[in-house]
């Protein structure tokens, strides 16, 4: 058999077992891999260092390498990401609802694990900590295939976490990390319907679009995030510039981090130049539409094809528009229903794109980059779900779960 699909039927294996595993040892494993994170840091820094050396002797951009970068503060939010979880309430055995029928039939919905959750990514080292700890705390075992830039640091991750869980208790062959990197691993990981309960897919629109047009198990599909703020007339200045350069600049190759801004033509005038000087000082190339280009000197013409693209870089298009209508219509046309803000002091342009926005996160007044399961309180996340089934939004430990009907008689039979 091959690794993909002999690692599968393990994880599909331990998976009964897993379902029944108590809070106590969920908890137990989530504190263990936490510190075997820490006690093991210098490892973990030094497989990853292989594989940013290997991303800069390639080419790579800047904003690639750095959502490859671990670090000790990062290695110490993955623990902390950890904890967090063991902190949250367990949701498997979670009585949702319950009655009872004419007949004395007694109906229960319950909370219960998806079963075996396999996981496609790229390049993001703190997804395989993230992926681990959520779905142990859920009682789903977990078949990680990372990209083949982040074999190391993913490597000595999942290695580092399965000994400190199988140690707690957890059952061996939860936890399980397809090392064949090749385009076919994933393909195969695809087809496994029937061992495979559900796919996530984390990375660029490539690899999502793929995953979602070919996978013969159901998908949670987590989009890529062409995210827009729209700075209205109406709007404190400091503010506005301030949650602009932050959705921006604070971490760029993030799915969460803007990618375009649009300006209300009354404002553009008074804060276009000043914003645009915050983010050039920060090292952001601008581009923009006719308008734009009339307000800031040297702003490379915006194309069609850079309104729907999503950069993950130190790259910012920038369109004048005529009021919150024109904005909402095109976020609606080039939006990619993840998250978008508006800066505004009028209530009810506010509450306008609150309700005509389709996203999974719109903002009014804070910054894009608050779409994250840490900032939601959930702890670590699975991903950012842009569809609208099962889940949406940041994807915590309830998003990785599903539901069983618990029916309790007393000898009732059906006429």
């Amino acid at each position: 058999m091959s690794e993909v699909l002999t690692k599968a039927i393990n994880a599909k294996n331990a998976s009964v077992r897993l379902s029944s595993l108590s809070t106590a040892v969920k908890d137990s494993a989530l504190e263990a891999m936490a510190e075997a994170l820490e006690d093991r840091m210098e490892l973990i820094l030094a497989e990853n260092r292989k594989d940013i050396d290997a991303a800069i002797a390639a080419g790579r951009p800047k904003a690639f390498v750095d959502r490859l970068t671990l670090n000790e503060k990062r290695v110490q939010a993955m623990a902390t990401g950890l904890r967090q979880i063991r902190a949250l309430p367990d949701p498997i055995g979670e009585v949702i609802s319950g009655w009872v029928r004419p007949n004395g039939l007694e109906i229960v919905q319950r909370r219960v694990p998806m079963g075996v959750v396999g996981i496609i990514y790229e390049s993001r080292p703190n997804v395989t900590a993230d992926g681990i700890g959520l779905c142990i705390k859920t009682s789903n075992c977990v078949v990680l295939r990372g990209g083949s830039e982040a074999l190391n640091s993913n490597r000595a991750i999942a290695g580092i976490m399965a000994e400190a869980a199988y140690g707690a208790g957890v059952p061996e062959g939860a936890i399980q990390l397809i090392s064949n990197t090749d385009r076919g691993s994933v393909i195969e990981l695809m087809q496994l319907s029937g061992i495979i309960d559900v796919l996530i897919p984390r990375g660029g629109a490539g690899l999502i679009k793929t995953v979602v047009e070919n996978s013969k198990v159901p998908v949670i599909e987590t989009g890529e995030g062409n995210c827009h703020v729209y700075v209205d007339g109406e709007c404190d200045p400091d503010m506005a510039v301030n949650i602009v350069v932050n959705a921006k600049t604070q971490r760029p190759g993030v799915c969460n981090a803007a990618e375009k801004l649009l300006i209300d033509k009354k404002a553009a005038s008074q804060l276009l130049p000043v914003i645009a000087e915050q983010l050039r000082n920060r090292g952001v190339e601008l581009r923009g539409c006719p308008e734009a280009e009339k307000l800031i000197d040297g702003l490379i013409p915006a194309s069609e094809e850079d309104w729907g693209t999503e950069y993950l870089d130190m790259v910012m298009a920038i369109k004048v528009v005529d009021g919150v209508e024109e904005a909402i219509s095109h976020i609606q046309k080039y939006g990619t229903r993840h998250s978008e803000a508006i800066v505004t002091s009028n209530y009810n342009k506010g509450q306008k794109f609150i309700q005509e926005v389709d996203a999974a996160a719109v903002y009014v007044n804070a910054s894009t980059r608050f779409t994250d399961g840490f900032e939601y309180g959930f702890g670590a996340e699975i991903g950012i779900s842009t569809q609208k089934l099962h889940a949406r939004g940041p994807m915590g430990l309830k998003e990785l779960t599903t539901i069983k009907y618990v029916i309790l008689g007393n000898g009732q039979i059906r006429e």
